[in-house]
């Protein structure tokens, strides 16, 4: 790309600068308030309403979050939820997308039909529920991961990027004595990592923030994930008597403890992103070319 070295085009270029400045201060000053309002003492915090340097750093909210051994669980739980859920949902997302994408597959248009329609309508959250119910999965890791295992728009997503890489390889591959499943896992999954990285985030913070079903479906509180804990942990530091807490202990102000939760429940999703970051931006755009 050739910069353009006219005054309009400095211009340009200075006025975007300036906005994407603007708009990048306001995306991150909230979740560095939230950090740092997570260290806070109670008194900076109500003298102070927008805080980014604490003056005196406390840890209080953070023992106090982490004095129970529940919060391990429940990270193990959401961990464990991510990663198979991840894989699962990538293992049959990649099967239907490189079905769809391919242009002699009988019935295609209306199997294409068919996944759209279910991105504008949906049975609901009771049908689904009675289907979960009927399957013998509630009160069960399965339910959290069956029940969302496709993402419609995920799968479009992908299957435009097979669609996009060259049929010759794949002829050459039959020629070869490659069958379908061959090309998939040799030929297209290795030329599509761009795709797979981006879907896998998307599927990945799907299952991490994992709420409403873990609600409706698990009924043993010793399975629920870190964020249904987590909110747990918000109700009743907001209506807890002060003299009592999870370990005996003074608790810190129920502020502070909010802005440590939401700093727990995010951080470890946040901390995966660099990882895909340089596939991210490819995989959206370029599975995104073609319908």
């Amino acid at each position: 790309m050739v910069e353009d070295r006219t005054f309009s085009g400095r211009l340009f270029s200075a006025v975007n600068f300036i906005l994407l400045a603007l708009i990048a201060l306001v995306t991150v000053l909230p979740f560095v308030h939230v950090v740092a309002g997570s260290f806070t003492t109670s008194a900076e915090l109500a003298a102070n309403k927008f805080v980014l340097i604490p003056k005196v750093w406390s840890f209080e909210a953070y023992k106090f979050i982490f004095s129970t051994n529940t919060i391990f669980r429940a990270l193990g739980v959401s961990i464990g939820v991510t990663l198979i859920g991840t894989l699962f949902s990538m293992f049959v997302t990649a099967l239907m997308a490189y079905g769809l994408s391919r242009k002699d597959l009988d019935g295609r248009r209306v199997f294409n039909f068919l996944v759209v329609f279910t991105m504008l309508f949906h049975g609901g959250m009771i049908p689904t529920f009675l289907v979960v119910k009927e399957l013998g999965l509630i009160d069960s890791y399965a339910a959290l991961i069956l029940p969302s295992a496709i993402s419609a728009f995920n799968m479009i997503i992908l299957k435009n990027f097979f669609q996009n890489i060259p049929e010759g390889l794949e002829e050459s591959a039959k020629i070869d004595g490659c069958n379908d499943f061959g090309i998939l896992f040799k030929i297209v999954l290795p030329l599509s990592l761009p795709a797979i990285a981006t879907i896998s985030l998307f599927y990945a913070v799907t299952y991490w923030n994992t709420y409403m079903s873990a609600i409706l479906y698990l009924d043993n509180s010793a399975k629920w994930p870190i964020q249904v804990l987590l909110r747990q942990i918000v109700v009743l530091a907001s209506g807890m008597d002060h003299s009592a807490t999870l370990d005996g202990t003074v608790p810190p102000p129920d502020q502070t403890i909010k802005m440590a939760v939401i700093v727990v429940a995010t951080l470890p999703i946040l901390m995966v992103y660099p990882f895909l970051q340089k596939h991210f931006a490819k995989g959206a755009m370029l599975g995104s070319m073609k319908g």
